[in-house]
């Protein structure tokens, strides 16, 4: 469901919405957020949060990710690095290299890439999963 984002809950309570990118905006260039950012639409560059990026269905993305939270609903290409969690929804396709504690996809999803986990403590070795795309359907 496009909607579901809106009910999952994040730990801190202090994740705030800074803003929303739409359908019919084209972005070259680099965008930070300090809360939660929102993009449905074509950009090529660096999108930053401290928070939470989420890249609605309509969004096509290239280049990297860095959140907290990272989750995917529309098309991505690039580096994706997330403190917490990448997730890739139903309609989600991503292609290039994952970089998180935790990486889940949905069925119906596509990652085509390298997925690095991240241990929890910074003296454990980083594992490198190579995975090849899941066809839809």
């Amino acid at each position: 469901m496009p909607w579901d984002w809106l009910e999952r809950k994040i730990t801190d309570s202090s994740d705030e919405w800074t803003g929303f990118l739409e359908r019919g905006i084209r972005v070259v260039g680099d965008i930070e957020s300090s809360g939660t950012l929102r993009v449905n639409s074509h950009v090529q560059g660096t999108l930053k949060s401290q928070s939470m990026l989420i890249l609605g269905d309509e969004a096509d993305v290239e280049g990297q990710l860095e959140a907290r939270v990272v989750i995917v609903g529309g098309k991505f290409k690039g580096i994706v690095r997330a403190l917490d969690r990448v997730e890739i929804h139903e309609k989600g396709v991503v292609s290039g290299e994952v970089h998180a504690k935790c990486l889940l996809i949905e069925a119906g999803a596509v990652f085509e890439g390298t997925c690095h986990m991240i241990p929890e403590s910074s003296n454990g070795r980083i594992v490198a999963i190579p995975i090849r795309a899941a066809g839809r359907g």
